[in-house]
């Protein structure tokens, strides 16, 4: 029996929520300022910064820690050019537009697919007892030809660290070979974790997870 492929990394792609509860599509919107730097692809970790406005989060063993904003799915803008309205699959860095909005899944219960890779982009995979586990991300660079992300995770760190961003759900059989390892994975955000500075007074603080499951705010 031939058994589908994975060829490379795609990002995050929202599949359903924690409990079974369906995923509807639904997206918040979010601006972008204008200029911004980065290139932000479909399928790419957001996070929003103190401005208000939303950026790539770059993060690979950590996130922001405030948490991240959730998952980017495209954007809307004025060409700069035309004066046209736009619809983009990704955010090109340094478009100069003030009325720059991205298209954001920031639901902190949501559920994704993505692949799991070893290295960046070469699609590995891995066994059953990843599952549970947490992993880091691996940060590819996405494509301005289709605007698709490439970010993946790396199945060599999934371990039980507590600051590791990503909670590794269940294996997709779809993509499963026939020895029942897996290359792609239902995934979530990972909780916030607490980090304890030893001092007079002791302090305490929140790092990582979904920013509305981190009380620390922006």
């Amino acid at each position: 029996m031939a058994y589908p492929t994975v060829s490379a990394p795609y990002g995050l792609k929202p599949v359903n929520l924690i409990g079974g509860q369906v995923y509807a599509g639904s997206t918040r919107l979010i601006p972008i300022a204008s200029a911004y730097a980065t290139d932000i692809f479909y399928g790419d970790v957001v996070k929003l910064a103190s401005s208000g406005t939303i950026q790539k989060d770059t993060g690979t063993t950590t996130v922001a820690a405030n948490g991240v904003a959730g998952i980017f799915m495209g954007c809307t803008y004025t060409n700069p050019s035309t004066k046209q309205p736009v619809w983009s699959q990704y955010w090109p860095a340094s478009t100069v537009a003030s009325d720059a909005q991205a298209y954001v899944v920031d639901d902190p219960d949501v559920l994704f697919k993505v692949a799991a890779v070893s290295g960046t982009t070469v699609v590995a995979y891995y066994g059953q007892t990843v599952i549970g586990n947490n992993v880091s991300l691996v940060q590819n660079s996405g494509s301005t030809t289709s605007g698709d992300s490439a970010v993946a995770i790396d199945g060599t760190s999934a371990a039980a660290t507590a600051s590791l961003p990503i909670r590794i759900v269940a294996g997709v059989p779809d993509t499963a070979n026939a020895s029942g390892e897996f290359c792609e994975f239902i995934c979530k955000f990972n909780a916030p974790y607490i980090v304890l500075t030893e001092g007079t007074p002791n302090t305490v603080a929140w790092n990582g997870g979904h920013m509305y499951n981190n009380p620390t705010g922006v």
